[in-house]
């Protein structure tokens, strides 16, 4: 599918949803000065049944794996010292699924968050801050944000093992006036939160992202982003990620398409391997800000090594339907009944096809 033919067919979703009475992004809230301290929460549990591929018993029985199953459970610290000063800690709760540990199949707690933030709305606007410490990167979390069904799965990035929601790292954000914008970069150890810095080596992210037309009525939903992620395995073994993206929100719809390029080097000494896809998302909903939300995404990925003619290709499709729950102040609830399909084809080792059922719950507060 050519990257033109998809923007122009998503354009047109767009606009036949966009009825006059788009809205923009609420600006930021102002820091106060008061020193406060929140305890929340995220949690999110499925019921899944794998159609495909199925599985083998200890007496060599066949059966069709399916399994009740913690997600994810997020623990969600946040404050302020002050207006000039805030912070977040959050442990994530999660399965460990490694070989050889006493504590395989247990839930084990691990940080995800963990940094200082200093505001800067004083000197470059509302909401513009320095970051330091273990904290979002900047593509992951603006893509959450829009299409919000982390609970069903990561994005393709995400997903892949293309790009990590989180890293230890120094950041800075600005946002733009009038709302057109923001920029989101910083170094990062490059090697994920789950993971200690192995070398020298750092990641310099970058993430920008254009809102062309702030105050149109049907378009002020529209925003155009590009990120970079720049980093190396080791000396002169490139690890590189570019990213763009149009996204679109309105009370009736989200949507969203991303195209990514990949290159892997884990050694000076070994080929290159080399990735490209594309993600493309549309969520149309009630306008009430709760009630019912339909689910249709498309991810493909194509994967190739210099100098081997095997080449790996991957689709998964999703589509599924929601309800989310009136909301009560700063809590979150959705139940999501779902259909996923993976298509792996030319992969060594052998990739089966996926075929899944599930039913997905969110909780957050």
């Amino acid at each position: 599918m050519r990257p033109s033919r998809v923007i122009s067919s998503l354009v047109g979703i767009f606009l036949a949803f966009a009825p006059a009475a788009a809205q923009a992004q609420a600006p930021p809230s102002t820091p106060t000065d008061t020193p406060s301290i929140k305890v929340g929460a995220t949690i999110f549990v499925d019921y899944t049944v794998t159609a495909e591929p199925k599985n083998t018993d200890v007496d060599g029985n066949e059966y069709t794996p399916n399994s009740f199953n913690v997600g994810r459970a997020y623990l969600n610290v946040t404050g302020n010292i002050s207006k000039l000063v805030a912070f977040r800690v959050t442990p994530d709760i999660v399965r460990e699924t490694g070989s050889g540990s006493s504590s395989t199949g247990s839930y084990v707690y691990r940080l995800k968050y963990a940094f200082a933030q200093f505001n800067l709305d004083e000197w470059t606007g509302p909401g513009s801050f320095a970051r330091f410490g273990m904290q979002p990167t900047p593509w992951i979390d603006f893509i959450d944000s829009v299409y919000r069904y982390r609970f069903q799965g990561p994005t393709l990035e995400d997903r892949e093992g293309i790009l990590s929601s989180s890293d230890v790292g120094a950041t800075f954000r600005y946002v733009m006036p009038a709302n057109y914008g923001d920029i989101h970069g910083g170094f990062y150890n490059g090697d994920n939160y789950n993971r200690a810095e192995a070398n020298d080596q750092k990641a310099f992210m970058v993430r920008g992202t254009l809102r062309p037309l702030p105050e149109h009525t049907r378009l002020r939903g529209l925003r155009v982003t590009g990120f970079v992620d720049a980093d190396a395995y080791v000396a002169n073994a490139e690890r590189q990620r570019q990213v763009v993206g149009v996204t679109y929100e309105h009370p009736y719809v989200h949507a969203g398409f991303n195209y990514l390029w990949t290159t892997d080097q884990e050694q000076a000494s070994a080929p290159e391997l080399h990735g490209h896809g594309y993600s493309i998302w549309v969520t149309p909903k009630t306008a009430k800000g709760y009630g019912w939300e339909g689910v249709v995404r498309l991810d493909h990925l194509r994967q190739e090594q210099t100098g081997v003619s095997t080449e790996g290709e991957r689709y998964r499709t999703i589509a599924g339907v929601a309800y989310w729950f009136p909301r009560q102040g700063a809590v979150s609830a959705a139940l999501l009944v779902d259909f996923e399909q993976v298509d792996n084809t030319g992969y060594e080792p052998f990739k089966p096809q996926e075929r899944r059922w599930a039913v997905h719950t969110l909780i957050s507060f």
